[in-house]
């Protein structure tokens, strides 16, 4: 099955095409590599661009070459693990625009390019190449926003159901949060150095309809930015706060475990006592020494409790 599919604007909507014509959108999932390879031959794509836009690591930033102009966005990501952990992290996506076409190139189908081809976007025009561009944009912010709320919601369901009983799981689901905070964090950071290279127009060629448009996608961009830090702030008070609980409970734990073991070590001391195999031992044939045994580890017990409340 071939992972490169093309979409024209025809109709009033967005349509797969089975040949690309001009003004398409040339859509390229995981190619293998003969497609890499008719993408840099037959459509004469640059092999860096290709290859930076197939990267994992590759970071936001945005470059021109000769005609053609690179795009590289982190788009958000969300995944459920084995043991039910719920995990966002980014993935890059690249932005290929030539005279002809635009290429979106990325190693697996996000949620952005999955809701593009099924007309999800509004008014998604290829043949508009900065608008379909910037629209683009403005959905992986709008994204980010929406799993942004998703991890305040589950970090707060979390945090209630910890005030019930300490769960791992819920530990490490939070723990996974917080590790997601940081992907995004960065991420969106990287992503508004690349829009606001943009918003100065020396790489890609703005029109005065799409002014708006760019200004609407950098706003979005500084509220995840705002959010992201805000969330990551209330989940590491959050983190640092269940963190003491824990060590708390330990501590009581521990001093009981203490407790026990000085009233268990008194029958010892006596019993170890009396077991000595000789007759000077005063009241060695008694019930003394069993009720003396008792009366101190009562004793015992009583000063330690009551030393405990205060």
């Amino acid at each position: 099955m071939t992972m490169i599919n093309f979409y024209s604007y025809i109709n009033g909507s967005l349509t797969q095409c089975e040949a690309p014509s001009a003004g398409c959108w040339i859509s390229v999932i995981d190619p293998t590599p003969v497609e890499v390879k008719e993408l840099i031959e037959d459509y004469g794509l640059d092999s860096g661009f290709v290859k930076s836009a197939l990267d994992e690591e590759e970071s936001s930033r945005i470059e021109r070459e000769d005609d053609q102009t690179l795009v590289i966005i982190d788009t958000p990501v969300s995944a459920v693990d084995e043991d039910k952990t719920k995990n966002f992290y980014t993935l890059p996506m690249g932005i290929i625009v030539t005279e002809e076409y635009v290429f979106t190139i990325s190693i697996r189908e996000t949620q952005i390019i999955s809701e593009a081809k099924r007309g999800g976007i509004r008014n998604l025009r290829p043949d508009f190449k900065t608008r379909f561009v910037l629209q683009l944009l403005l959905r992986i912010s709008a994204l980010f926003l929406t799993y942004l709320k998703q991890i305040d919601k589950i970090s707060s369901a979390a945090e209630q159901e910890l005030h019930d009983a300490m769960k791992n799981e819920l530990l490490m689901q939070l723990l996974a949060l917080e590790k997601s905070l940081v992907y995004f964090s960065t991420s969106l950071k990287a992503n508004e150095a690349t829009i606001e290279k943009i918003f100065r127009g020396r790489v890609i060629k703005l029109y005065d309809e799409d002014q708006d448009l760019l200004e609407d996608v950098l706003i979005e961009m500084k509220q995840a930015i705002e959010m992201a830090s805000i969330y990551s702030g209330i989940l590491s008070s959050m983190m640092d706060g269940f963190s003491s609980i824990i060590s708390n409970n330990q501590s009581i734990v521990m001093w009981r475990l203490t407790i026990v073991t000085i009233i268990l070590e008194i029958p010892n001391i006596m019993f170890a006592f009396y077991g000595i195999n000789t007759e000077d031992i005063p009241f060695n044939h008694t019930w003394v020494a069993l009720s003396l045994t008792a009366l101190l580890t009562g004793v015992t017990a009583f000063v330690l409790l009551k030393w405990k409340k205060k």
